[in-house]
């Protein structure tokens, strides 16, 4: 199956090789990271281990897309479907430049990814989860239309679970 998608303003491909520098900055922003629980890599070479082992597009025919701007071509961060095989649950989520905050990238691209799970996959729910604090990625969950399930507990921190199922989705 092709994992590529494509919105008025981006490309969303799974990840490569060539890509793991763009990650490895990424990652390295401590406000970009702050309410994920991940850290930053240690080096590229780390972020390659990651792209090489990563089996969610074999597995689940799903995953983490890179996002690259249509314009330019430069790389903005990620976004895409993930399988939890322990809960059987699929989640929406996403991760950008600190500079491409605010512009509505986030929420373009996790509608893709919301219709490429509905559509193509035929997925009855899509969950997403955000800290508490994490105002801005509660805001996009919800501009998709996910509706807020309940407070939970990730890695120790206060999150909040939203959902939203196949019939509910436009």
């Amino acid at each position: 199956m092709l994992l590529n998608l494509e919105t008025s303003r981006l490309i969303m491909r799974p990840m490569q090789l060539s890509d793991a520098a763009e990650m490895v900055a990424l990652n390295r922003d401590p406000d970009v990271i702050r309410f994920t629980g991940d850290r930053a890599f240690a080096d590229i070479t780390e972020a390659e281990k990651l792209i090489l082992n990563y089996d969610q597009y074999d597995r689940y025919n799903m995953g983490r897309l890179n996002m690259f701007l249509k314009s330019t071509g430069d790389y903005i961060g990620w976004c895409g479907l993930k399988y939890h095989p322990d809960t059987n649950e699929t989640d929406v989520g996403y991760r950008l430049k600190k500079c491409y905050w605010g512009q509505g990238y986030a929420t373009e691209s996790a509608r893709a990814s919301l219709a490429f799970g509905f559509s193509v996959l035929h997925l009855e729910e899509i969950i997403g989860h955000a800290a508490k604090e994490n105002t801005a990625s509660i805001n996009v969950l919800k501009k998709i239309g996910l509706k807020y399930v309940r407070d939970i507990d990730l890695d120790n921190e206060p999150c909040v679970l939203y959902k939203i199922i196949k019939k509910e989705w436009k």
